[in-house]
């Protein structure tokens, strides 16, 4: 039956919209990309600041099992508690922690210029070591040895380096309040958004649609019950990391075991990456007291490893995410080449969120497909 001109009409009505409707779709989403990679440092920022308010939501919680009382002043007294272990970690240990480190630098440092002529010696081209070192032709040329001596450098000369020294100076300046700035948002994000968690949530979910307000209302609490989960978990498995690490290697006899241990339990937050990064640290600052301590060290951290891989993760986070390692590990060179330490750290969170969101998508089509079978 031959279409009327009315019908034809909407039909191209209907086509112009669906091909407009696309091109906004289209639009917003790259839209939406630029904007994450232009901002992505304060996208991070501010998720960090989501992941503290959910610790301290889910420490909240965990202490209204044991204490009747209302959410701010049982919110209250775990920052007190966190802030008093932290200040005693400083006060007891501050000074064995600045030692340790100042020593372990030197070690570190000395151990690779030890691994450098080993290199060296076996016939392996390490240059690319040396790229703040003049070349050699340049000091032995004859223009240089036939150059007259200078006690006294010129006014050009003295410039420079003024100048030189004021940049670098700056430089550490700005890093340095970037790097506590940064501090502090996270610390105010998270304990605005914990304060008030009721508040957020309900903002949030006045954004989605009304018609899509129940479905979103069962991904963010799936969200949040998943990362408060996996962030308990993580803390014990830090905590774990950290006393096995720093007893281990005092009993071995490395020098630095304290801030070895401390370096190895930060970096358990970040699963992979972060257990290979720690363990080549050990080994390096082990290699200063011998082969035998350097072996043992190397062991030592291959059973850390194995405990908090086969042993700590899967019980404590069997329910939290169940996430294959090489996919993990790709998302985590995937944002890591993109976003940089931060796409590293934060991989794993925002990988538990895509499987959130992935897994309520395929029950719901399972449920639908049921439905109509």
């Amino acid at each position: 039956m031959p279409l009327t001109s009315g019908d034809r009409q909407q039909t191209r009505n209907d086509r112009a919209w669906a091909i407009a409707v696309g091109g906004i779709g289209v639009v917003t989403f790259a839209s939406l990309l630029a904007f994450a990679w232009w901002f992505a440092a304060t996208l991070f920022l501010i998720f960090a600041g989501m992941l503290l308010a959910v610790t301290l939501n889910a420490l909240t919680l965990q202490l209204g099992r044991v204490l009747s009382a209302p959410h701010w002043l049982r919110l209250a007294a775990v920052c007190v508690v966190l802030a008093g272990l932290l200040a005693g970690a400083v006060f007891l240990g501050g000074t064995t922690i600045a030692q340790q480190a100042t020593a372990l630098s030197g070690t570190i440092k000395s151990q690779l210029v030890t691994v450098k002529g080993f290199l060296d010696r076996n016939g392996i081209d390490t240059s690319y070591f040396d790229l703040g070192n003049p070349p050699q032709g340049q000091s032995g040329s004859p223009a240089a040895s036939t150059s007259l001596p200078r006690n006294l450098p010129n006014a050009g000369e003295l410039a420079s380096s003024g100048g030189a020294i004021v940049s670098q100076t700056w430089k550490l300046l700005l890093g340095t309040l970037n790097a506590v700035g940064n501090f502090f948002i996270v610390i105010f994000l998270g304990l605005t958004f914990a304060a008030q968690p009721s508040v957020y949530r309900n903002g949030l979910l006045y954004l989605a649609p009304a018609k899509h307000r129940a479905r979103a209302t069962v991904i963010i609490d799936r969200i949040s019950e998943t990362l408060e989960r996996w962030l308990i978990a993580q803390l014990v498995v830090m905590l774990a990391v950290f006393a096995v690490t720093w007893l281990g290697l005092a009993i071995i006899g490395v020098p630095g075991s304290f801030i070895l241990g401390i370096q190895a339990g930060l970096l358990a937050f970040i699963p992979t990456v972060g257990a290979l990064v720690a363990g080549v640290i050990v080994v390096l600052a082990s290699l200063a007291s011998g082969w035998v301590a350097a072996l043992s060290a190397l062991v030592l951290f291959l059973g850390v490893h194995a405990m908090e891989s086969y042993v700590l993760t899967p019980i404590l986070q069997r329910q939290a995410l169940d996430i294959p390692p090489a996919t993990l590990f790709a998302f985590q060179i995937l944002l890591g080449i993109v976003f940089g330490i931060w796409g590293i750290s934060l991989a794993l969170p925002l990988m538990a969120i895509v499987k959130v969101l992935i897994d309520h998508f395929k029950a719901e089509s399972f449920a639908a497909g049921s439905a109509t079978a």
